[in-house]
């Protein structure tokens, strides 16, 4: 079974999407996402340049091969852009592979380790009031585990807010410069706790309550929020630091209980050594789409395992239905699963990705179709042409740029 063609789409269904398609010589194909948020082009360039010329030719069941021919064959090893790349041929190559094999992904990496995926939602609002009656919509739409961000008074903007009241959040703006957005730090480790405190009082302790930090704290300011809302009792507490500097998680680690997920823009298992080797985290956020697709996702896991850390994968709607569906296959199979973000897509873009994904009561399956279970409308993506975008960047209140 010889690769046939590789094809690269960029799509803007509200968003931009970054998608290969590889064909092969038998008549089945295969999808993969390669969306870096913000940069997608570049990515592109990787793809169609580099990688799809030296894919045409090759056995497309040689999944392992063909990601170490493109991981140690490029010298320049690692990076976003070039993960990105490799993490899409990788999903492509396994949707293949369980296609002709007549089974869905999940079955084909060894069968499920549980019936159905927990997955959490999005809450937000501008104000507390705001939050808890997004909160309340997130519980009757069936989440058992919901994200709370919030706007923080005094602060012109925050991240995690809707643009509009009751919608999605979205970071990127349009154009091809970044919008800048004003962050306090004291303000906001001032009223964090008063938020979460509002929402155990109304709603209780039965849902799983998480929270983004996003870079935005140094490791003492991270140590001392998570120790201010132990309270509350949070599933987790998401990316309280960079993570460059990964020894400072230790400092994190000294002074409070509360679990810590890290990994979203990680793209490698290297990026992980020493945060699991130290157990300096609780979940890790890689995803399929910068990470290494399957391939890379599972020695991930494996490694994690060894230090009880669970998975908690990155799956915000700048990673397109490829990748959730890519995700929740992983997420069937991988033994030491922890949950799964899903904040869900507009209609347009589900009409481009048709798929065989259900959610219900809190949980999501990936379904039974073969491979990946989901598709790409080639025909109508061409109704939606990129647009450029740019994700926000943070200054402090005196105009020193800070962690976004």
């Amino acid at each position: 079974m010889r690769i046939a063609k590789a094809d690269v789409f960029v799509s803007c269904p509200g968003r931009n999407f970054v998608t290969l398609k590889i064909s092969t010589d038998c008549g089945l194909s295969g999808v993969g996402d390669a969306t870096l948020n913000g940069r997608e082009l570049a990515v592109v360039s990787y793809l169609r340049d580099h990688l799809c010329p030296q894919l045409v030719g090759r056995d497309a069941q040689q999944i392992e091969d063909i990601w170490q021919y493109f991981y140690k064959g490029g010298y320049w090893r690692r990076g976003p852009v070039t993960m990105s790349a490799i993490s899409a041929i990788d999903m492509a190559l396994w949707d293949i592979k369980a296609k002709a094999a007549k089974m869905p992904l999940y079955q084909l990496l060894g069968g499920a380790s549980r019936e159905r995926v927990l997955v959490y939602g999005h809450c937000t609002g501008s104000t507390i009031d705001a939050v808890l009656d997004d909160y309340a919509r997130h519980q009757a739409s069936g989440f058992k585990a919901i994200r709370v961000q919030c706007g923080i008074p005094g602060v012109a903007s925050s991240y995690g807010l809707a643009k509009q009241q009751g919608g999605k959040y979205e970071p990127a703006s349009k154009g091809k410069r970044p919008e800048e957005q004003i962050w306090s730090t004291e303000k906001y480790l001032n009223f964090i706790p008063t938020l979460f405190d509002k929402i155990r009082s109304r709603f209780g302790e039965k849902d799983h309550l998480l929270h983004d930090i996003h870079h935005r704290l140094t490791p003492i300011e991270a140590a001392r929020f998570g120790k201010s809302v132990e309270p509350y009792h949070l599933f987790w507490m998401e990316d309280p630091t960079p993570a460059e500097n990964q020894a400072c998680f230790r400092l994190i680690r000294q002074h409070t209980v509360t679990p810590i997920a890290v990994g979203e823009v990680f793209n490698s298992i290297w990026d992980c050594k020493q945060l699991m080797e130290e157990q300096l985290i609780d979940y890790i956020r890689t995803t399929v789409t910068h990470a290494g697709g399957i391939s890379g996702m599972r020695r991930i896991a494996d490694f994690a395992a060894l230090y009880q850390i669970r998975t908690g994968s990155h799956g915000a709607s700048d990673l397109s239905p490829v990748s959730m569906a890519a995700a929740l296959h992983f997420d069937m199979w991988v033994p030491n699963f922890g949950i799964q973000e899903y904040m869900g897509y507009s209609e347009a873009m589900l009409e481009l990705f048709p798929r065989s994904w259900s959610f219900a009561d809190g949980y999501m399956h990936p379904g039974d179709a073969p491979g990946l279970g989901v598709d790409f409308n080639e025909k109508l993506a061409e109704q939606y042409p990129y647009e450029p975008a740019c994700l926000p960047i943070a200054r402090l209140e005196d105009g020193t740029l800070w962690n976004w």
